[in-house]
């Protein structure tokens, strides 16, 4: 029977996408890994793999669509002697597919046989090429685990099965999670307001893509359920400026230039493993430690941001940070970041020195408990030893979520990055 492509969850955040580019046409033969779509989820674009084998009978979701919700049926494989007319009424895509599997039809009188039942009498969904090589292969379907959409059973999971294996143990069911709070009401005048206010203007009405409503969303719901507070501190940057100028002289040969934010990012990490109770993140009803200084740095793209994540920050030297994180704000800006690469992380930085601001407070990323938002170095006159003399100094504000990590604690933190950078050679030992 005619076998549903669905629209794929490409991130565990994930629940809508657009359907960007489709790779194949009706008509075309798909084999298991064959690339056939490109799916855009809120940040990246991503590429889409087939799981079965068989030919594109039909496209459901044209390309270009967006909002298509995860599980959504996309198109239709067709088996070895199947065609078009076999489709019929393949189900129209929903505006909300729901994950649980499809109710099975019922196989007329010598029909193909049955699909397989599980012990406990439901239908074993299974695509018709992993039915052929279990078949082949004497394997009996209840035994084995799928790892397609919905627990479906594909190729990849009957190849390497032994005729006869056990199922693996059904994992304990996970325990429903804690219905969200209902959204609060939009805060402000209505839509229509705004655009009855300015209806007698000359205005440009911009869509919001799949990027600027998660930024939209994610960022009001932390500012509304984040408890922050923010602490202010200032490094003087002269030893590390001296520092610096003569590390990327020794590096020039190498085509290695560090710059200061790489010794921020450093020394975010080395604070984080002497402080290790502030590299923490909030996980609904516990609080989460981490081991590894994973560090997340935001860096702004066109129509928004992502915040790259440098995962064991505390282990890297300045060069490999500098050259990683290069290649994570270069992909960034391409769109081109898989969803492992700018999520997690317990930190984040936020440098807006390069654009001449001196500070400001930056909003905390959830789950994370803290974000350092960086300004400037400014040269400022400092009193040292009875004497005005002129430093290069930057000032750092950290927000903290409170549920995380209290005021002493946060000090501390902060107290440890301004250390380190008022000390870069420690950061190489």
């Amino acid at each position: 029977m005619p076998t549903e492509i669905l629209m794929p969850a490409l991130s565990p955040t994930m629940e809508e996408g657009t359907l960007a580019k489709w790779l194949v046409k009706e008509g075309d033969e798909v084999k298991s890994g064959d690339i056939i779509a490109e799916i855009e989820t809120d940040k990246a674009t991503m590429e889409f793999e087939a799981v079965d084998e068989g030919v594109l009978g039909k496209i459901l979701i044209a390309e270009g669509t967006q909002g298509v919700k995860v599980n959504t049926p996309i198109a239709v494989l067709l088996e070895d002697g199947e065609s078009a007319d076999d489709i019929g009424s393949a189900p129209a895509p929903k505006a909300e597919a729901k994950p649980e599997a499809a109710k099975a039809e019922a196989a007329p009188a010598a029909a193909a046989p049955a699909a397989p039942k599980s012990a406990e009498g439901g239908r074993i969904f299974a695509s018709p090429l992993a039915r052929r090589i279990a078949a082949e292969k004497g394997i009996d379907l209840a035994t084995v685990q799928g790892s397609g959409p919905r627990g479906r059973i594909v190729k990849a999971d009957v190849e390497g099965a032994k005729p006869g294996a056990a199922k693996p143990a059904t994992a304990e069911a996970p325990k429903a999670a804690t219905p969200a709070p209902a959204a609060a009401a939009p805060a402000g005048p209505s839509a229509e307001t705004i655009l009855k206010m300015y209806a007698d203007r000359e205005t440009e009405e911009v869509a919001l893509d799949g990027m600027r409503r998660t930024i939209a969303a994610r960022l009001s719901e932390a500012k509304q359920t984040i408890p922050h507070f923010y602490l202010r501190r200032s490094a003087k940057l002269d030893e590390l400026m001296k520092f610096r100028a003569m590390l990327n002289k020794q590096l020039e040969s190498r085509g290695v230039k560090l710059s200061v934010n790489d010794f921020i990012i450093k020394a975010c990490a080395l604070a984080l493993q002497e402080v290790p109770d502030a590299n923490a993140v909030w996980a609904g009803d516990r609080i989460l430690k981490l081991k590894p200084s994973d560090v997340a740095v935001a860096v702004a793209v066109e129509g928004g941001l992502f915040t790259p994540v440098l995962k064991d920050a505390q282990q890297k030297t300045l060069s490999a940070l500098s050259a990683e994180m290069k290649d994570l704000a270069n992909r960034a800006k391409t769109r081109k970041l898989a969803p492992h690469e700018y999520q997690g992380g317990s930190f984040a930085i936020s440098n807006l020195g390069m654009f001449g601001i001196e500070n400001f407070d930056a909003v905390i990323n959830p789950p994370h408990g803290a974000i350092l938002a960086v300004g400037a170095g400014i040269q400022t006159p400092v009193v040292e030893n009875g004497e005005v003399v002129i430093r290069n100094v930057m000032s750092m504000t950290l927000s903290v979520d409170h549920r995380v990590i209290d005021g002493a604690l946060g000090a501390q933190l902060l107290e440890a990055i301004v250390k380190h950078l008022e000390n870069p050679m420690g950061m190489l030992a």
